[in-house]
């Protein structure tokens, strides 16, 4: 059963100013006023999914003149609604702070919690957690057709789904359900490409480029290179038998030899470190427990405790519909554990059929991310079949700027037809969170605004 929406005509922060003194919170009202909407939408039964649609606040356009784009989190199991929202793009920062490179200024924003599980989407049983791409995607085409039967000022708007890290991989599935829902006629929507970042389309040439990525920046010697590619060969052989649950389990071991030899580098930006309690849980021992580690390592860090009870909190208290037995990020773990013989599973083969399809596909990748490092990247595009590759690969790259008043460059890009590559620079694996501007120009870029 779908819930009514939930509208909200004042600022964010006007309800926030409820909570009194006993926060210690210092609350300043953003500059403009916008109009939200949220909702739940039960996708399956007893899968329940959080969508919050924020309207652009342009100063110079009405919200239809702009874009809408939909935020996908990675992980799978990190939150859109709190870590894509409040640490990447949103209108406010984790402090209730304006981020002064919000997208919003230029496209509104939707933001979805999924997979069912995932930030302040639950499920009432522990059979009902998507368990592959398959049952993503059409979970996602039932939200979709939800949002825009009830929103049917966004029918005509241009419609983008941009991504990050396993949220990529989730991206490129949902499209092509949609892709073909749309020609279906099942859903009415102006959808307009996807954006796949730092993405985690072909899981096994991230791996194999790991080594020689870390060996090029000297956070590998000659041994450690040859541990680490050692391994990586042994998650090459499970995936080419077919062996995804293996494969997931030796990805992880890849991941504890790299922080062995490396000091605990951080996979999400190779120029930091990890905690070290994330060392500490890395083992070449594995046990029943391996994904418990691997999930505190990739998705704990998006529930970091000052987001966590924010979203627990304020947000929450803001909201007004979120069951009482429903915590935020509550079942994230579960999200995790149940995609296991998925997770290391390619989708080259989905992102050539969007290309064949006429669907414009944006890849965009951070310098400074390891573990969907840029070489990777590079790679699975190298493997796709579509008729125009030839084409884009002779293509060569142009500088872009972030600051039309500087000469430092803050990235590149190559396009043809509808594929177009960004390398980000100086950006980790959380693009818009380590060069906003840049990120804000790409997406400006993508979606014909600049």
């Amino acid at each position: 059963m779908e819930l009514a929406p939930r509208t909200c005509l004042v600022p964010p922060l006007l309800l926030l100013l409820l909570l009194g003194p006993s926060t210690g919170a210092t609350v300043d009202l953003p500059p403009a006023e916008g109009k939200e909407v949220w909702d739940y939408v039960a996708v399956r039964n007893g899968a329940h999914m959080f969508w919050w649609l924020y309207y652009a606040t342009s100063p110079c356009k009405n919200f239809s003149e702009l874009p809408l784009v939909m935020w996908l989190q990675g992980g799978p199991g990190g939150s859109s609604t709190g870590f894509g929202n409040f640490e990447e793009i949103g209108p406010l920062d984790c402090d209730l702070k304006p981020r002064r490179t919000t997208w919003l200024q230029s496209a509104n924003l939707l933001f979805v919690d999924n997979p069912v599980g995932t930030g302040f989407s639950y499920v009432d049983k522990n059979g009902t957690y998507a368990k592959d791409l398959a049952t993503v995607a059409s979970d996602m085409m039932v939200l979709l057709k939800s949002f825009f039967s009830c929103r049917q000022e966004f029918q005509t708007v241009p419609f983008y789904i941009f991504s990050e890290s396993y949220g990529g991989k989730m991206a490129a599935g949902i499209a092509l359900e949609l892709y073909k829902a749309i020609q279906q006629g099942t859903i009415k929507c102006n959808f307009s490409g996807v954006a796949l970042g730092d993405s985690w389309i072909s899981p096994v040439d991230s791996v194999l480029s790991w080594g020689p990525y870390l060996y090029s920046m000297s956070l590998l010697d000659d041994q450690g290179l040859a541990e680490v590619s050692q391994v990586a060969e042994q998650v090459l052989d499970a995936i080419n038998k077919g062996r995804y649950k293996e494969a997931t389990q030796l990805w992880g071991q890849a991941e504890a030899v790299i922080e062995q030899n490396t000091d605990g580098v951080n996979f999400y930006n190779i120029l930091t470190k990890s905690a070290p309690m994330s060392t500490m849980k890395s083992s070449l021992e594995f046990t029943q427990s391996h994904l418990v580690h691997l999930f505190y390592r990739h998705v704990r860090h998006l529930y970091r405790d000052n987001l966590s009870q924010l979203m627990n909190g304020p947000i929450r208290t803001k909201l007004k519909i979120i069951p009482e037995d429903c915590s935020w990020g509550g079942q994230a773990n579960n999200v995790f554990l149940n995609m296991e013989e998925d997770f290391m599973k390619p989708a080259v083969s989905v992102v050539d059929e969007l290309l064949d399809a006429g669907v414009n596909v944006t890849v965009y990748n951070g310098q400074l991310d390891l573990i969907v490092d840029t070489m990777g990247q590079e790679a699975w595009v190298r493997q796709l079949k579509w008729s125009e590759l030839s084409k884009f690969n002779q293509l060569k790259w142009r500088p872009l700027y972030s600051d039309p008043k500087s000469s430092e460059t803050s990235a590149f890009v190559k396009s043809h037809r509808n594929l177009a590559f960004y390398w980000i620079l100086r950006a980790g694996h959380m693009v818009p969170s380590d060069q906003g501007d840049m990120a804000l120009k790409m997406m400006k870029l993508v979606t014909g605004q600049e």
